[in-house]
Parts: C-alpha cells; sequence; structure tokens
C-alpha cells in the first residue's frame, strides 16, 4: 500500500506548486514590459497620441512628417520719396531742397563716414567756376553759391567750419553711413526701361533693412548702387591717353601743413601767390623727385587756411581703383609717405616754410574719377566750347576741360576753355532706368568732357534744381515724362525760388564757322581746342 498512498501525495504536490510557478512566471512577463525610463502610463499616452496622428486620413506616417523650421524674421521696411546712396556734397543740394519741398528724404551711405570729398578727403581747395573763360564773373547760383563765395572772402577756409557748413546743409537729413547694399529689386517702368522698386541693405551693426522710393540718387564716387544695375561701362580716359586697361584720373592726397609763414611766403616774388592762395610755383615743383612711379608732385594749388595752416591739392596718386577699398589704403600710403618728403623739399625751397611741420592727414583719398555711364544725354565737348543752351537746363556750367593725368602720361592736359554752357537734365537720368538720378561726378559725359563737367559747382546746381523740381511736380509727372513746354514754368520756379536763372542765357560760342567733320573730331579728342587757339591748327 505504500505505492498507492505515495503517488497522491506527490500529485498533490506538485498541485500546490503550480500556482506558485505560474504566479513567478507572469510577475517576471510583467517586468519585462516595464522600464524605469518609459512608466507605463506614458507610454500607453504616447501610443494614444501616435494613434490619433495616424487615424488622421490628411496627415503622413509619423517617419514622414518633416521637422518645420523656424519662420524667417520679416526685414523692416521703410518708405521715401528720394533715397540717395551716398553722402557726397553734390548730391546733398537735391537731398535738402526735396526736402525743403516736403519730401521724405534719406541718405544711405556705404562710406564710414559722411561728407565724402570735402569732409574725408578733405578737398577744400574749391574751384570757382567764372566764365568767359576763368577771365570773367562768378556764375555760382543757389545754396552752393554761400560756399564758394565764403571760401573766396576767406570765411570758410578751415576744415571745422567746412564741417559746420556741411551739418547746415544736410539738417534734418537722415544719414546712415557704413552700410552695404544686398539686393536692389526692379521692376518695370516707363517706355519699356527697368525702375527700381526697392533696395535691400545691411547696416553698420549686421541688421537687414528694405527701403522703397520713388527715385534713387547715385551719390557715391564709385557707383555703389549703378554699378549693380548692369549698365554699360563707357570708354573712359585710357582711350584717350592710350592705356592699354582700364584707368582712370589721378586721385589726391591733400597735403595739411602748419606753421607756413604765408607773408613771408607772398613776399619772396611768386607771380602766382597772393594773400589767399599760391597757384603753380612749378620752378619748384618740377625740381621734386618722387619716390615712386605711381606718385607725382605737379603744379600747387595751395590756400591759406589762416593761422599758419596751408592744404595744398598737388599730390597725385595713380592706379587707384575707387571701389576697392584696398586699393584706397594703398595709395593712402604711398601718398602719406611721399607727403613726408614734399615737406622737406618744401622746407628748403620756398621762403617762409622753413618751419612748416605736418598738420595730420586726410581720413581719404580726393577721387577725381570713376566709370562714366550713358545718361539719356552725355554731354559733349562740342556742347562746352559752342556754350550750348538746352532747354531742359538743370545748371549752368563751365571750367576749362582739365583732364588730370594717368600713370604714363603724368601731367595730363586741357582740351579747350569754355566760356559757360547749360547741363540738362537728361544728363543726370540713367539711361535704362525711369527713376534713378546721377549726381556729382556720376554726371553723363563723354570721358573728355568730363573734364570740365566733373566741377563740384557745375553739378551742385544741377542737383538742387532736381532736387527741387521732384518736390514742384509733387508726382504729377516723371522726371523722365517732361516735355519742352513744362520747362519755361519749372525755370520760373527756380528763379524765384531758389535764386537759380537757366533760361535767356546766352554763351560765347567758339565753334562758330566749323564743320561736322571738325566737330566730330573735337569730340573724340583728335583736336585740342587749347592747341587750336594758341596755333591756329585742327
Amino acid at each position: 500500500m505504500p505505492l498507492v498512498t505515495s503517488t497522491p501525495a506527490k500529485a498533490l504536490r506538485l498541485i500546490a506548486v503550480v500556482p506558485s510557478l505560474l504566479a513567478l512566471l507572469l510577475g517576471c512577463s510583467a517586468n519585462s514590459t516595464s522600464t524605469k525610463a518609459i512608466p507605463p502610463i506614458k507610454a500607453v499616452d504616447n501610443l494614444a497620441q501616435k494613434k490619433t496622428i495616424v487615424s488622421s486620413p490628411n496627415s503622413p506616417s509619423p517617419s514622414l512628417v518633416p521637422r518645420q523650421s523656424p519662420s524667417p524674421v520679416p526685414i523692416p521696411t521703410e518708405k521715401a520719396d528720394v533715397v540717395l546712396i551716398g553722402s557726397e556734397l553734390e548730391g546733398m543740394y537735391l537731398a535738402r531742397a526735396a526736402a525743403d519741398e516736403g519730401l521724405v528724404v534719406k541718405t544711405i551711405d556705404p562710406r564710414d563716414q559722411p561728407g565724402g570729398q570735402l569732409l574725408q578727403a578733405e578737398m577744400q581747395f574749391l574751384d570757382a567756376v567764372v566764365d568767359n573763360g576763368g577771365k570773367g564773373k562768378l556764375i555760382a547760383q543757389g545754396r552752393v553759391k554761400e560756399l564758394i563765395t565764403g571760401f573766396r572772402k576767406g570765411t570758410i577756409r578751415k576744415p571745422s567750419e567746412f564741417t559746420a557748413y556741411y551739418n547746415k546743409l544736410v539738417q534734418g537729413i537722415p544719414i546712415e553711413s557704413g552700410i552695404q547694399i544686398q539686393d536692389v529689386e526692379r521692376v518695370p517702368g516707363l517706355r519699356g526701361e527697368s525702375k527700381i522698386d526697392s533696395v535691400t541693405y545691411k547696416s553698420k551693426n549686421g541688421s537687414l533693412h528694405r527701403i522703397e522710393a520713388d527715385y534713387w540718387v547715385e551719390n557715391t564716387d564709385y557707383a555703389a548702387l549703378v554699378g549693380k544695375l548692369g549698365v554699360e561701362r563707357q570708354p573712359g580716359l585710357e582711350a584717350f591717353f592710350g592705356a592699354k586697361q582700364v584707368e582712370y584720373m589721378s586721385a589726391g592726397l591733400m597735403m595739411k601743413f602748419k606753421n607756413v609763414d604765408w607773408d613771408a611766403f607772398q613776399k619772396h616774388g611768386y607771380t602766382t601767390v597772393d594773400a589767399n592762395y599760391g597757384v603753380g610755383v612749378v620752378d619748384v615743383t618740377k625740381r621734386y623727385v618722387s619716390s615712386n612711379d605711381r606718385v607725382f608732385l605737379r603744379g600747387l594749388n595751395a590756400v591759406n587756411q589762416r593761422d599758419g595752416e596751408v592744404l595744398v591739392n598737388a599730390l597725385l596718386v595713380y592706379q587707384i581703383d575707387p571701389s576697392d577699398e584696398r586699393s584706397i589704403e594703398e595709395g593712402m600710403a604711398l601718398g602719406r609717405q611721399e607727403t613726408e618728403l614734399v615737406l622737406q623739399h618744401f622746407r628748403q625751397s620756398m621762403a617762409g616754410w622753413e618751419h612748416a611741420e605736418l598738420n595730420g592727414f586726410p581720413h581719404s583719398l580726393y577721387i577725381r574719377e570713376y566709370n562714366h555711364y550713358n545718361a539719356d544725354y552725355n554731354l559733349q565737348v562740342s556742347d562746352m566750347l559752342s556754350g550750348h543752351m538746352f532747354f531742359d537746363n538743370v545748371s549752368i556750367a563751365g571750367y576749362p576741360l582739365d583732364l588730370q593725368g594717368l600713370r604714363h602720361a603724368k601731367w595730363g592736359t586741357e582740351m579747350g576753355r569754355p566760356d559757360k554752357y547749360g547741363m540738362p537734365l537728361r544728363s543726370f537720368l540713367l539711361k535704362r532706368y525711369e527713376n534713378v538720378i546721377l549726381a556729382g561726378k556720376n554726371v553723363g559725359t563723354t570721358a573728355i568732357a568730363y573734364g570740365s563737367a566733373r566741377i563740384q559747382q557745375n553739378t551742385s546746381i544741377a542737383a538742387e534744381s532736381i532736387g527741387a523740381i521732384i518736390g514742384h511736380l509733387r508726382g504729377a509727372k516723371k522726371l523722365k515724362e517732361l516735355q519742352a513746354g513744362d520747362w519755361p514754368e519749372l525755370h520760373r520756379f527756380l528763379n524765384a525760388n531758389y535764386h537759380i536763372k537757366l533760361s535767356g542765357i546766352v554763351a560765347k560760342n567758339k565753334l562758330a564757322g566749323w564743320t561736322t567733320e571738325e566737330i566730330d573730331r573735337l569730340n573724340e579728342g583728335k583736336i585740342n581746342y587749347t592747341i587750336f587757339e594758341r596755333t591756329g591748327k585742327k
């Protein structure tokens, strides 16, 4: 019986163990499906969320949903009637007149400081334009007349006095310096031309800005705006002088001196030195030998700034690209080095200069020329020497056709001396663009005619006239819509309100009797009128 009695006991013990084993197995299974990182409740929530996403018929699988990139920050946009690129003196007369007529005007300047040629290059030996080939009366008009007469009288001679004049001129006109143009937005304009709608630029602090305007004014000395518009450059002086590559008129470094005894300088007997100016003195300058082939000391244009201070425009620096900051810095270094050597030469060679010292250096080179771009009308040499007056005159100009030299033609040349001539609005309107104005040295001329047109007095009068006209029109007509019949009233307005007389003026025609073929040769530079006057040969 032991066998019978033992078997049920074992079975009972096995049956008793089975529930424990099952519980143990179930417990292990439960522990294996839960983790410390993802609690069961959260896992259920995530699954519920995934099921919700998948259940949407318009949503892709979760693995295909693209990661959302942050929305771009909108670029702040402002609107003006007139925007100037650059703060050169000439264009600021346009800004002033437009603002005075009630327009919203703003200047954005790629240079780090405002004032350009006048303040940063300190080209403060001003060329006063007089008629009759430089032997007549002053023909300055408008606001620039105050500057020219102040300079001639001696009340505006020092840098602080020029700065005060400039600040008064631009008072209330925003100038943002140190900008970089990033984009120019163009749209269709009048008669198939293009039109600038907006400019996006980066400010000095790196932020982006967008500005819209009705008119855009190129007012830099290196075509910072126009150079981005895809317009063709005209042949420059390199073609006239026979250079093999593009080259511009020499730049200049203004030389600043102190401790000069001007009375002794004047009394020494130099025939071209008076109480205010020292011009030429070429017997001294010709004896100077430059230390570098890229610099040259020509005849003096020296002005007495009072108190023993003298400013001299005579040091030429060749092969400068105004659009290349490194080229300008290189030219500055060459000019500063040469100025120290010129000082020693002046001390040894000129009366009153024995104790002269350097009086610092300008912040930039004086840029005479950059690329020439086509305007609606390009002024010709024959326009100037014939004294031509245009129906759309915006300035009465003058000054010799003075071509400063290149590296291999250091002295340059003079091509003739007009009496006076008109400058039409069309020479300040960029061809192929409805709303781009060319201020100052950007005026539309041939390379030879530029020798006269470039003078600040000439283009300052034009700029003020254009700014006043834009304000006077109030959008009733665009500048490129003006017809000959509109101009008598506009000229009356300018004469009455800005003291700028542009009609009823007669100039001497120095080309009377010339044939068409001779005039063509004159415009091409194959006839030098200065030589013709002296020799009678064409």
